[in-house]
């Protein structure tokens, strides 16, 4: 039995959406999965952010601004539509503009399976748009759900793209995926045959991505980025912006995690940061076991039989890879997490931290913290490490939902 339920959970960042679309999982149902609104509300989820993240497949390897997937002018399929609803585009207007296949079109698709999430189950979730909408929700008992994506590839290089998906309801963009971009680097090694050269950090249409966001009110999303990138982020931002799912890398020196310095920045901007849960980044030992289950046979031929659903399918792949690695990695605990987490307080100060537990784009997690009904069992850990329940309650929701209020404080509803 847990000693510490905690009061609000707001988790900074989901990727449970691709399996919505790709697998048809009703997140407002328990699924096989993670997290839905199921086991959130028996975790004490008070809000998340679904992200949509494009499979690098739709980005045209030698122009990430350019598509490699054509598609037809895009209308949700039926079942993401609210009964008796007008089967037309969303937008009918974006069929106008160049370029509206590949990351672009893949993007909106999982965009408005989180909306369509929201209209399905109304008594359990309420789309959130500002601050106001997420204290509705905290009021009416129902999950806040913030719509966000993961890589500014989805935007294909086009303002009006991203100002597209602020008017689909998106409020939050993670810049950069692993993918590198002709606007922004990621943390990750630039392959040689990258087909162009990234900038340091950004360049000036990477400002003028930074700067819309800002006129929009959408959170600045800085996981994954290089560090010029960050640096280059906070020196352009007006807003507090977040690293949603990150670690500390004095406690782990991987590329991902951000170092002492750049939390004190981020904290001093008014940001936070997002301890993930991925074992791969928060301990050298725990990514050892991962790089030992990547190397192995039994594992690199899930998905290889051709005309099966995991060859064809790629969440349902990556669904059967993350149980084969649960149940086969060296398991490591939840004391990790926490562990991150008052490193984070100690060098960022306990307003600037939150979670982002990358829960469904984790090949593992804690055997301690298997899906989001499991969220007490970290707020446990944290009060054995001597944290009080105020500030656990920080942590765990009370912080990001202050910086959401915040960063998008004024901005109009949508229609």
């Amino acid at each position: 039995m847990t000693e510490t339920q905690p009061s609000f959970v707001f988790d900074a960042h989901v990727d449970s959406l691709l399996r919505s679309v790709d697998l048809g999982h009703d997140l407002g149902e328990s699924t096989p999965g993670h997290l839905d609104l199921v086991s959130g509300r028996a975790g004490g989820l008070g809000a998340v952010v679904l992200t949509s993240w494009c499979e690098p497949r739709f980005v045209a390897p030698g122009d990430p601004g350019s598509t490699s997937v054509p598609a037809d002018p895009w209308q949700p399929p039926a079942e993401l539509l609210p009964s008796g609803a007008d089967p037309s585009p969303i937008a009918p207007d974006l069929d106008t503009l160049p370029g509206t296949g590949g990351a672009f079109q893949r993007t909106r698709l999982l965009v408005e399976a989180g909306r369509a999430l929201t209209r399905r189950h109304p008594d359990q979730a309420l789309l959130t748009l500002t601050g106001a909408d997420l204290a509705e929700a905290r009021g009416t008992g129902r999950i806040a759900v913030v719509l966000g994506i993961e890589g500014g590839h989805a935007i294909e290089s086009s303002l009006s793209k991203l100002t597209t998906f602020h008017e689909q309801g998106v409020r939050l963009m993670t810049l950069v995926w692993n993918n590198h971009l002709p606007w922004i680097r990621s943390c990750r090694p630039v392959p040689e045959d990258l087909g162009f050269e990234p900038p340091a950090g950004l360049s000036a249409f990477g400002r003028q991505v930074v700067e819309r966001m800002n006129e929009l009110g959408m959170l600045v999303d800085l996981s994954h980025a290089s560090d010029q990138a960050f640096a280059d982020t906070l020196a352009t931002s007006r807003a507090p912006v977040l690293a949603s799912h990150s670690g500390c890398r004095s406690l782990f020196d991987h590329p991902r995690n951000l170092t002492d310095g750049q939390l004190r920045q981020l904290a001093d901007a008014g940001g936070c940061v997002g301890v993930v849960f991925h074992g791969g980044f928060l301990s050298a030992e725990a990514a050892a076991v991962d790089a030992a289950i990547y190397a192995r046979s039994d594992y690199r031929a899930i998905g290889k039989e051709p005309g099966t659903e995991l060859h064809t399918n790629g969440a349902a792949r990556w669904q059967a890879k993350c149980a084969f690695h649960q149940r086969e990695a060296a398991p490591f605990s939840v004391e990790l997490i926490a562990e991150h987490v008052l490193h984070a307080v100690d060098h960022a100060g306990l307003d600037a931290v939150c979670l982002g537990s990358d829960f469904d784009g984790i090949p593992r997690t804690p055997d301690e913290l298997r899906s989001a009904a499991d969220y007490p069992r970290l707020a446990d850990a944290l009060a054995r490490r001597g944290m009080g329940a105020a500030a656990v309650d920080a942590v765990l929701g009370e912080n990001l939902a202050r910086l959401f209020a915040t960063v998008t404080s004024g901005v109009a509803a949508l229609p």
